[in-house]
């Protein structure tokens, strides 16, 4: 198998995605880090020997053995001098795969060993595979990462899951709120009681599972919609600022420059 790294546009999908996805023949001593990634990935050891350094610790890992990557914190790994490990690796980002992964115990152990699991090692081959398909590659590429996901839920089932369901539930369903008014002038207030909860509540609640705050995460929303209009629509800027609940087309202006680095009418010019 040839080296390969796939990294996917992650302003496709906020919820959940494959965002990078790879497989690499390593040699003698070679080394990544110290470093710091944006999102969660998982590498799984085909064959050979490294070490991979986390929170403080070193962990010695060989053929069959996976390791986890959290976005944020401070990593480092390498290959054995002697016999260095080939690996394959997935990586995981949006909004939702904190919670998911929470529903596991590898948050906390961040090393684990997949045994004869042979569905769990297919689905790294399923993502090569469909690496190389092109057009809406992201679609099949999403779907094999939703089957990983249940497996691992599966295999390696996290002893707080049943604790943070109802928790999970209630961030769920803001999201979904979110989804289908965010053309509204929606507030957290008004999230909160759609939802029947206090509204602090709600933030701090939404803040521990996704990891951003729900204020930050509702702009965000909106001006990733924003951006799919200036894309792929004509609309005028006003009428695309009203599409996602700004009726002061020089506010949203001011917000989009702050977010994306540039003015909505440049940034429609990037692809044009």
């Amino acid at each position: 198998m040839q080296d390969y790294n796939f990294s996917n546009d992650f302003t496709r999908n906020i919820d959940a995605m494959i965002y990078t996805c790879g497989y690499e023949n390593c040699a003698p001593g070679h080394s990544y880090g110290p470093v710091m990634r944006n999102g969660y990935l998982i590498h799984y050891i085909l064959s050979g020997f490294g070490i991979y350094k986390a929170r403080g610790k070193i962990f010695h890992l060989k053929e069959g053995d996976a390791f986890l990557i959290c976005p944020e914190e401070l990593i480092y790994y390498e290959a054995d001098s002697k016999q260095p490990w080939s690996y394959t690796w997935i990586g995981m980002q949006g909004i939702k795969i904190k919670g998911y992964l929470e529903r596991t115990s590898l948050l906390e152990s961040l090393v684990f060993h997949y045994g004869k699991d042979d569905q769990m090692r297919l689905c790294h081959e399923k993502m090569f595979e469909a690496d190389r398909m092109g057009a809406d590659r992201d679609l099949i590429m999403n779907s094999i990462m939703y089957e990983y996901l249940f497996l691992l839920t599966r295999k390696f089932p996290g002893s707080r899951h049943r604790e943070n369901e109802k928790k999970i539930g209630y961030v769920d369903e803001a999201l979904k709120y979110i989804e289908s008014s965010y053309c509204d002038p929606i507030t957290v207030q008004n999230i909160a009681d759609y939802l029947s909860i206090n509204r602090s509540y709600l933030s701090r609640l939404f803040k521990s599972i996704t990891g951003i705050s729900i204020q930050d995460y509702l702009l965000d929303y909106r001006i990733r919609q924003a951006c799919i209009l200036l894309k792929n629509s004509n609309l005028s800027i006003r009428a695309i600022a009203r599409s996602v609940s700004y009726v002061d087309a020089l506010y949203f202006s001011k917000l989009f420059h702050q977010k994306k680095g540039m003015t909505p009418s440049g940034y429609r010019k990037s692809f044009r």
